[in-house]
């Protein structure tokens, strides 16, 4: 593998994006490149940052009761929820405040909300949150999932995005394929690196990623 590239936005400058090229396999996809947001997730200033920017992108009509945060977006989720309140924007919430939550998932992948959480997703209108976007896989788990317990999605916020909008529903991103023309992404029994013979360098999710090779 190689050293991590640093990839500022050229909308959001204050927002720095780290990826490592290789040959990755995450639970859905093979992709070219790790995204490293792991300082983005977990470093305040940073996080901050990213939330002021994501909270820029959200439409003042917006009506935002819960924001739903994957891949351990809570910090990002938190600071977005603080920005959005501040900029005006509208929850129907009794206290007149959001939510900031993260589900629990199944043994099949379901995303789950348990009792003490149901309240803060039913009939509530949601703003989902995620790290990335790829196949956009986890985003229609997502939408059907809440769309069980009775929620509306108002909108899907990503620190960066492969694609611009998934089930009809647009995406808000910091960083785009724009910002990461070479970036691919492949089903695994159709992987062009696999077909090439290239070595899988790790396997990577949400909590980060584990070197195969040396």
């Amino acid at each position: 593998m190689q050293d991590i590239i640093k990839i500022e936005s050229k909308q959001h400058p204050n927002v720095t994006l780290r990826v490592i090229p290789g040959h990755f396999a995450t639970p859905n996809s093979h992709v070219n490149y790790y995204l490293d947001m792991t300082a983005l997730k977990a470093r305040q200033s940073e996080a901050a940052a990213a939330a002021v920017e994501l909270s820029k992108q959200i439409l003042a009509t917006t009506i935002v009761d819960t924001i739903v945060c994957v891949d351990g977006c809570e910090i990002v989720g938190s600071y977005l929820a603080e920005d959005l309140t501040r900029a005006g924007i509208y929850s129907m919430n009794a206290h007149k405040t959001m939510y900031i939550i993260t589900p629990e998932y199944g043994t099949s992948g379901q995303m789950v909300f348990r009792e003490n959480l149901k309240p803060m997703v039913r009939g509530k209108n949601v703003l989902l949150l995620l790290a990335s976007v790829t196949t956009g896989q986890t985003i229609v788990r997502a939408v059907r999932a809440l769309g069980y317990y009775g929620a509306t999605i108002s909108g899907i916020s990503a620190i960066f995005s492969a694609a611009n909008s998934v089930m009809g529903i647009p995406i808000n991103s910091l960083f785009t394929i724009a910002d990461l023309p070479d970036y691919r992404t492949y089903d695994p029994d159709g992987c062009s690196m696999c077909k090439a013979k290239q070595p899988i360098d790790g396997f990577a999710n949400a909590f980060g990623y584990s070197v195969i090779q040396d």
